[in-house]
């Protein structure tokens, strides 16, 4: 095999055997990790470039980490470039822009972004990597009101399966600048993003803990009361067995609780009314709603930001149904056979809407996404138990099902496949992107996570004859 050249390299290349390799490959996501031939840990843009080159001389596969919270697909053999090194972030605040490196954190962004009144369009959990987040789609604190992340990316820097670094905009190349917006994975390493920013220095939100007697009524209050909020307002509910740690707050210790997560671009008057009908339910184990800087967005939803081993699915929804999230509920509450955890987001509003330019985000009819986290224990048959909880779960909630969310489907990749990744496009996208891959990657260099199927322009025609 050809010597990989890392004379050419600015930052650091790891080979197996190699003192630091385990720790190179390791990511977020413990049930699984990269085992690659070599790994690039890039310092900049030609690192990458050099690296995507190497590995189609050989025809060997690529894949990019940079923080490992969404791996899905590891890489046996190939070439891992790792974009940690690659944290730039620059703000243009007349333009409203940033201008995002691939291995920046949304903490990163959203602190840059706060100095000028200014936010992007960030996540939950400001330990994930900021650019592979918006290329898959990215639904944000105030996604109802603003939409996809990756509807509003204005270029990317990427370097494409012929080893050329290119900047790709509207104007530039709109087949392409359309696919990066929603399934970017697929066709490159994006090295930076060019992304608007929006006009938000503080929100009214956090988080009301109720307690699991509970859960039935604040689940049936959430349906009625989701149907009725403005855009301005984003919310979800996780349903959480929590163990009993000293590291959490004394009224979650052990506790199955239902947290309800709220984040509202208004005033607090307002927020306060909007929220009242939740807040009759009954007391609160815990109740942190308030204004607070949009640079503490990640108290809402308190996230565990340690590394831990864990798989999930999901289901996008046209109607949210009683008696299937109660199903839901007893199948993933204390008595499952794994910690699990519940995501119930209301979707709709802005994101229901398809961005000027266009954009590959799928499925927007969807009214909610219901999400099943279960936690991966090191012992014999975890696996197989956890798969167990998610089909019956997918199956439960399988009448109102529109699609699935890819970037939330996480570990096990022993069973991605194209099927899957068609489940999170709309079926006319899915047939333009496969072709796109095509031109851009035939020999699928790109094809570990939320693959797309390249077909040749030949095919593609003969497809229509």
């Amino acid at each position: 095999m050809k010597t990989f050249p890392a004379d050419e390299i600015k930052g650091s290349v790891l080979f197996p055997g190699d003192a630091e390799y385990e720790a190179g490959a390791a990511g977020f996501q413990t049930a699984d990790r990269h085992r690659p031939s070599v790994i690039v840990s890039a310092a900049g843009a030609e690192d990458v470039r050099v690296a995507v080159e190497y590995a189609a001389g050989l025809g060997l596969p690529v894949a990019v980490q940079a923080t490992g919270h969404g791996l899905s697909v590891a890489t046996e053999g190939g070439v891992l470039i790792t974009t940690g090194r690659m944290d730039g972030v620059r703000i243009d605040a007349a333009a409203r822009t940033a201008r995002i490196e691939a291995g920046a954190r949304w903490e990163q962004v959203v602190s840059a972004a706060a100095e000028h009144g200014l936010a992007p369009l960030s996540g939950s959990s400001p330990g994930v990597g900021a650019v592979s987040y918006t290329l898959g789609g990215g639904i944000g604190l105030l996604a109802r009101q603003f939409g996809y992340a990756a509807d509003r990316i204005r270029s990317a820097e990427i370097v494409t399966a012929d080893g050329r670094l290119r900047t790709v905009t509207a104007g530039s190349d709109p087949d392409l600048f359309w696919a990066l917006r929603g399934a970017g994975h697929n066709f490159g390493v994006v090295t930076a993003l060019e992304m608007d920013l929006v006009e938000v220095a503080e929100v009214y939100g956090g988080g009301m803990y109720f307690a699991a007697e509970q859960i039935e009524d604040v689940l049936g209050a959430y349906r009625a009361w989701a149907e009725t909020v403005p855009e301005e307002l984003t919310s979800s509910v996780g349903l959480i067995a929590y163990p009993d740690m000293a590291q959490l707050p004394q009224p979650l210790r052990g506790q199955y609780v239902a947290h309800v997560r709220i984040a509202f671009n208004g005033d607090a008057a307002e927020g306060e009314r909007l929220v009242a009908p939740l807040r009759a339910v009954g007391p609160r184990l815990i109740d942190s709603l308030r204004t607070l800087p949009y640079s503490e967005g990640g108290s809402i939803y308190q996230d565990p930001p340690f590394p831990h081993a864990y798989t999930a699915t999901n289901v996008l929804l046209s109607a949210l149904d009683a008696d299937a999230l109660e199903a839901v509920r007893r199948l993933t509450g204390p008595g499952a056979p794994m910690m699990c955890v519940v995501d119930v987001r209301h979707l709709g509003g802005a994101l229901a809407r398809r961005p000027e330019g266009g954009s590959a985000v799928g499925r927007r009819d969807a009214r909610y996404i219901v999400r099943i986290i279960t936690m991966l224990e090191e012992r014999e048959g975890a696996l197989e138990e956890a798969r167990g909880v998610l089909d019956r779960a997918a199956e439960i909630l399988a009448p109102w099902s529109v699609g699935l969310a890819l970037p939330f489907v996480y570990g096990d990749g022993a069973r991605a496949d194209e099927a899957q990744t068609r489940a999170g496009y709309d079926p006319q996208d899915y047939t333009r992107l496969a072709r796109l891959k095509g031109a851009h990657d035939p020999a699928n260099l790109f094809r570990l996570n939320r693959n797309i199927t390249p077909v040749a322009a030949s095919e593609n025609a003969a497809s229509h004859m």
